[in-house]
């Protein structure tokens, strides 16, 4: 991978979860049964129709709270309070991802389908708050999610971005469908590899994908 390929990038956008710490950690294994529990109380429905709609609105909307906005008109902010009370110590400080992340060139910020506090609190298990020059959630993005156009466009023009010379990270391939559109360079984390043409780059380790990177 040369890295002449980065050369232009002046901000680094990343994904928060299963991108900035790895996916065998299964942190989302607790927010899916808190969303599950939520939308049982919620709508009055079984444990199992909860989760076959958790699963069905994050298919057909991004998010399943997108889904559940569209869907149920409910407020987000009890639900992603909710759904984000959960047990951070299953995290722990990557010191080598923090110098790698720490000697990129120009601006670093963190865009996820999360919110703010959330993100802080996994940021802040993994070693990397204060890193960042921007975080960015999905209340940034008006509740609309990624993959919409919609959002990263809002998120990018608060952020004033310019995306011809901006990298996005991000494990779930369809989030990297408009980055690709709007000029981005795309990079795919994940432990096994989606070819398609609006992804430029994969990895199944960010660390060692950032080495390359930032090593002399």
């Amino acid at each position: 991978m040369p890295k002449n390929q980065f050369s232009h990038v002046t901000t680094w956008v990343f994904d928060l979860d299963n991108t900035l710490y790895p996916p065998h950690i299964r942190l989302f294994d607790q927010i899916e049964a808190r969303m599950t529990d939520w939308v049982s109380r919620k709508l009055g429905v079984s444990s199992d129709q909860a989760d076959h709609l958790r699963a069905t609105y994050w298919s057909l909307y991004g998010t399943t709270l997108a889904g559940l906005m569209a869907e149920h008109d409910i407020e987000p902010y009890d639900f992603l309070a909710h759904v984000h009370d959960i047990d951070f110590s299953v995290l722990s400080p990557d010191t080598a991802l923090v110098r790698h992340i720490a000697a990129l060139p120009g601006r670093r910020i963190v865009y996820t389908n999360a919110d703010t506090p959330y993100a802080h609190r996994v940021l802040t298990a993994r070693g990397l708050n204060g890193l960042f020059d921007a975080v960015y959630g999905v209340e940034h993005a008006d509740f609309r999610p990624k993959p919409e156009r919609a959002a990263f466009e809002t998120v990018f023009a608060l952020d004033s971005l310019d995306p011809s010379t901006a990298a996005m990270f991000e494990d779930d391939a369809r989030n990297l469908i408009v980055p690709h559109a709007l000029g981005m360079r795309t990079i795919h984390i994940a432990p096994e590899a989606a070819p398609a043409p609006h992804i430029h780059h994969h990895s199944d380790d960010l660390t060692s994908f950032l080495a390359r990177l930032t090593t002399p």
